[in-house]
């Protein structure tokens, strides 16, 4: 079974730099996109930033400017870069595969918590 494993999480002040990582255990064949989600307590999971097989981003409101994913050499890794981090980013973030032409198939990560503190 695909298992995405996630890190680069951690506490980090205000304004501070961190860069998550994801990677696959396996191969996993057609990825139609990979993203990179995040979840507070009580709220829904929201989207961070997408990235399709064409390269494509595409980035929520919020972390514009800011977040920065990309892919790996390797085809099933994918990072994302977080600067000029705000308390309000403080959330478990969740790496997610879509994968699969006429079935697709979504994969989740574990989580991994970002604290940013004031």
């Amino acid at each position: 079974q695909v298992q995405l494993v996630e890190s680069g999480g951690g506490l980090v002040q205000a304004g501070g730099s961190l860069r998550l990582s994801c990677a696959a255990s396996e191969n996993i064949f057609s990825i139609n996109a990979m993203g990179w989600y995040r979840q507070t307590p009580g709220k829904q999971r929201e989207m961070v930033a997408i990235i399709t097989s064409g390269g494509m981003t595409n980035d929520a409101f919020s972390v514009k400017d800011r977040f920065t994913i990309s892919r790996g050499n390797a085809k099933n890794t994918v990072y994302l870069q977080m600067n000029s981090l705000k308390p309000e980013d403080t959330a478990v973030y969740y790496c997610n595969v879509n994968a699969g032409w006429d079935i697709r198939t979504n994969y989740w990560g574990q989580g991994t918590q970002v604290t940013v503190s004031s």
